[in-house]
């Protein structure tokens, strides 16, 4: 291939990796996902333009007649190594509850497309393009549709002489279609409250607002909170 064929198949390459990055990039942005759009686009492009430096390394090394053999594939495992950096940032841990997985993994999907795509294996990279969205879209909607456990981290406060006896609360909670776990205890607001804290499961999500509206009639509830632990 010729001088100008190299660079014309380079610029394919870097633009298709633009186009796949920024595809799964829409999908996170129409979520509401911080890395999203720009994101995915420039992972895939950067992953895709440093793999074109040992695919093309004819074009820029220049060795006399003492060569030296590159492997592509020890890029490659740099370029997963520093996306596994930028992956951590967008997980964060909110209470008990962590959220960013999915996005973090479909950065590093995008990534893997951007080498293929920078190596010329453009079938599978196709196929992988298509299968990640169709994971972070359709599955989306057969999650949805799946029946799932609902958990949420409950605190509840009470005066502290008029706090409701554990059995009686556990009661409560169990009529309104919830199961207790990780039950604990504290003494809170200088000494003058009591607090139960504790993680509740169920399999229905509109349990949640039934057991608030009981609780927000309970004359001795002084404080309670109810914070959905999914991502």
């Amino acid at each position: 291939m010729t001088l100008s064929g190299d660079y014309t198949e380079m610029s394919f390459r870097l633009v298709v990796a633009l186009a796949a990055g920024a595809l799964i990039g829409l999908e996170r942005s129409y979520r509401g996902r911080p890395a999203g759009f720009r994101t995915h686009a420039l992972v895939c492009t950067a992953s895709s333009l440093l793999m074109l430096v040992t695919v093309y390394e004819h074009l820029w090394f220049s060795g006399g007649s003492a060569r030296t053999v590159l492997d592509p594939t020890r890029m490659s495992q740099g370029i997963m190594t520093g996306i596994g950096f930028l992956g951590a940032g967008v997980i964060v841990k909110e209470g008990l509850s962590v959220r960013g997985l999915t996005t973090a993994a479909s950065i590093w999907m995008t990534a893997s497309i951007g080498i293929l795509i920078g190596i010329g294996f453009y079938f599978p990279a196709g196929i992988a393009t298509v299968l990640t969205l169709g994971t972070l879209s359709v599955f989306r909607w057969i999650e949805g549709k799946m029946p799932s456990e609902y958990y949420a981290n409950f605190l509840v406060r009470f005066p502290r002489e008029k706090a409701m006896p554990e059995a009686e609360l556990r009661g409560l909670i169990a009529d309104h279609g919830f199961d207790v776990a990780n039950l604990s205890y504290r003494i809170a607001g200088e000494g003058r409250d009591f607090e139960y804290q504790m993680v509740l499961r169920t399999l229905h999500a509109s349990n949640t607002q039934k057991l608030s509206a009981r609780l927000a009639a309970e004359p001795s509830v002084t404080e309670f909170r109810i914070v959905p632990a999914g991502d």
